[in-house]
């Protein structure tokens, strides 16, 4: 294929992606592989340049045909669009420029996050808001006024004593997480209804980002208006008789002043290096924000600056948005499978054309249950949305309905276990997943080992899943108990394995004869027995024994466990293969009655702190400890009986804005050993 070919080719994809994007709110691929095309473009534009034309995505901001449900409107100041940077490096580079572009001159910067909405033009006029476009082609775009008055923080009149005649405020239209995950869980409940029924299943939001721009272009404006859409405010456009301004950071504070929302992470900074260090705290720290952004904006705050430096064709060179990693990329759904674990949950998960995205290659993701499978309604030969959030484990969000091949059958749930056993599948009314119930079921075994060893439970260094693999289809282990069986002459029989690797995990095994009783209680596996519940049996009745042999009346009383768990445990007790198991695990010496109490002061007493995110010094384990042993509750949600949040890095976003909704104090780390020592929260300013 020629140059030529090629950028006619990319060329009728990008006007394509862009009538999607723009027109249908229904994008086919992500913003990345988006902004490669682009720059595919560009390069060889650059490479050769009799291929540069007026009418190229590098040279016009890029937008499909106008919606034809709204009017259009004519922008008096073009809407433009930002030249991106991909990593540090193009930041530097395009700081560079900057110096060059004004001869040296030194530059403060005003730094943004770039919120993953909708650009929007609000025109007010008179101090009244008259009109709201969206951006379209940055010269003309949609007439969205009826829905954009639905949007609550976005003021009917203008506050203050200098109102210019005409204001054109431009900022982004977003849907809050919280408004998101409410729209998705309601969507995906009525397909339920729906498939139930028998009818098809509805398109499930995908992103946020999507789903407010579809609640934005509603017919309805009543549809809009319940959807809880938001706006921040970044820009001036078009001003007459307004205040002079010299600055960025001033036109901010009189958009302030005039009752417009204005983000409060906003930052000025003096030097190119504050611009990095900015780009780098929200990369890490993006999912600590209650709406989503996908990076940062960098603009020049000096207006007579801005002034020198221009305009190219598209963009102006004194701004670029910084682009952080890509945590949705779209590809192809192969198959989907499913896995059985410890307790015969059969839990459906995709198996992808391996993608790049949220930091790392992605070859299958989870579909949590058959439900979520016919709500979403995806199906293997699908282009699909992956998603994977830093340390969140990868899902599919839904398909590219617009992409699916012709006659594409629905996936079916199996009625048969995939183990050798082939035993049937049993879903019980009213639950949601579905189980094999065959207890002999070879998949259930080696994951019953897996969580036994795991690091919440008995935490068994080197006993990892492919080691359970291994010593399962040897033949070597049939329960957790036989672990304590191994012999140094039977590892060395396996592939792979030598002198220092068999003698590191019998060390390892060994080891963990001596964990306390809350460690043993949740190696079990008993269902609904975790370490909270564990940990409360075993400060409650001392010993394993006693807890088993234990009334369901009398473990029900426990605080912390309840007639549910308590059902649990007498109807685990009573299987006789768990009753051998324990006679195994007492036969080989692991400790039964190790119940470590703690002689700090319970300044805690009756208190509940949640912890989210990374502490430096602790691990999650570890934080969740020190409250416990102050004689505190440390459950995994924040209610309004919560005492305080401790968040640290990368916390989980529902359970900051549940927070800062119900008003309860969050703590940084130094706020949490504040808390530790004295039983307190720390004194405010």
């Amino acid at each position: 294929m020629t140059p030529a070919e090629r950028v006619a080719e990319l060329r009728a994809q990008i006007a394509h992606h862009n009538d999607r994007y723009y027109t249908h709110d229904a994008p086919e691929i992500s913003d990345i592989d988006y902004d490669l095309l682009v720059r595919e473009v560009a390069q060889l534009e650059a490479e050769h340049p009799e291929l540069l034309d007026v009418e190229s995505p590098t040279q016009v901001v890029g937008a499909g045909s106008l919606n034809v449900a709204f009017s259009p409107v004519v922008h008096r100041v073009p809407m433009t669009s930002l030249d991106n940077a991909m990593d540090d490096a193009e930041l530097s580079a395009w700081g560079d420029r900057i110096v060059r572009g004004l001869n040296g001159e030194p530059a403060r910067f005003v730094c943004e996050l770039k919120i993953d909405g909708l650009a929007m033009s609000l025109r007010y006029e008179g101090g009244r808001f008259v009109q709201a476009a969206t951006r379209g082609d940055g010269s003309i775009g949609e007439d969205v006024t009826a829905n954009v008055a639905t949007i609550e923080v976005i003021p009917d009149s203008l506050a203050g004593t200098t109102v210019p005649s005409v204001l054109e405020v431009r900022g982004e239209v977003y849907l809050p997480l919280d408004a998101f995950e409410r729209l998705k869980a309601a969507k995906e409940a009525e397909n339920v209804q729906r498939v139930a029924a028998g009818r098809k299943p509805e398109p499930v939001p995908v992103n946020p980002r999507n789903a407010g721009a579809g609640s934005l272009r509603q017919k309805d404006p009543s549809v809009t208006a319940g959807r809880g859409l938001a706006f921040w405010s970044y820009q001036l456009g078009e001003v007459q008789g307004g205040p002079e301004f010299t600055s960025h950071h001033e036109t901010l504070e009189y958009l302030r002043a005039l009752g417009f929302p204005v983000n409060p992470e906003i930052r000025m900074v003096d030097d190119l290096q504050g611009v990095v260090e900015f780009c780098r705290h929200w990369q890490e720290h993006r999912h600590t924000l209650p709406y989503e952004i996908d990076g940062a904006v960098v603009k020049v705050d000096s207006l007579a600056q801005r002034e020198v430096l221009g305009f190219t064709s598209r963009a102006p060179r004194w701004a670029i948005a910084f682009k952080f990693p890509p945590e949705e990329r779209t590809t192809i759904l192969r198959d989907i499978q499913v896995s059985v674990g410890r307790t015969g949950r059969t839990t459906p998960f995709a198996v992808l054309e391996p993608v790049f995205v949220g930091g790392s290659t992605v070859g299958m993701a989870t579909l949590h249950n058959q439900d979520q499978v016919a709500a979403k309604d995806v199906r293997p030969g699908d282009t699909v949305v992956v998603r994977k959030a830093g340390d969140v484990i990868p899902e599919v969000v839904g398909p590219v309905l617009s992409l699916r091949p012709e006659g594409l059958p629905p996936w079916e749930f199996p009625t048969i276990c995939p183990c050798p056993l082939r035993t049937e599948l049993v879903r019980p009314e009213g639950e949601a997943d579905t189980r094999c119930v065959e207890p002999a079921c070879p998949f259930q075994r080696d994951q019953r080992i897996i969580y036994f060893a795991s690091r919440g439970a008995m935490d068994i260094e080197g006993l990892g899943e492919s080691t359970v693999f291994q010593l399962s289809d040897a033949g070597l282990v049939a329960d957790a108990g036989d672990i304590y069986s191994l012999t140094r002459d039977q590892l060395l029989t396996l592939d792979k394995w030598g002198d220092t690797k068999a003698d590191n995990l019998l060390a390892a095994i060994e080891g963990s004869k001596n964990r306390p009783l809350p460690k043993v209680l949740t190696a079990l596996g008993c269902k609904g027995l975790g370490p909270s519940a564990s940990d409360a049996l075993a400060r409650a009745f001392g010993t394993l024994d006693s807890i088993m042999n234990a009334s369901e009346a009398d473990l029900a009383t426990t605080d912390g466990v309840g007639p549910t768990i308590a059902a649990s445990i007498v109807r685990w007790y009573s299987q006789p293969a768990n009753r051998e198991l324990i006679e195994k695990l007492r036969a080989a010496g692991v400790e039964f009655g190790r119940v470590e109490v703690s002689r700090l002061q319970q300044n805690l007493a009756g208190k509940a702190v949640v912890v989210t995110g990374s502490l430096e010094g602790y691990t999650r384990e570890s934080a969740e400890a020190a409250i416990k042993d102050r004689g505190g509750k440390s459950p995994g949600s924040v209610s309004a009986k919560t005492f305080a949040v401790v968040v640290g890095s990368d916390p989980g976003a529902s359970k900051v804005t549940k927070a800062t909704d119900l008003g309860i104090p969050m703590l940084d780390l130094a706020g949490f050993e504040h808390l530790l020592a004295t039983g307190e929260l720390p004194p405010t300013d």
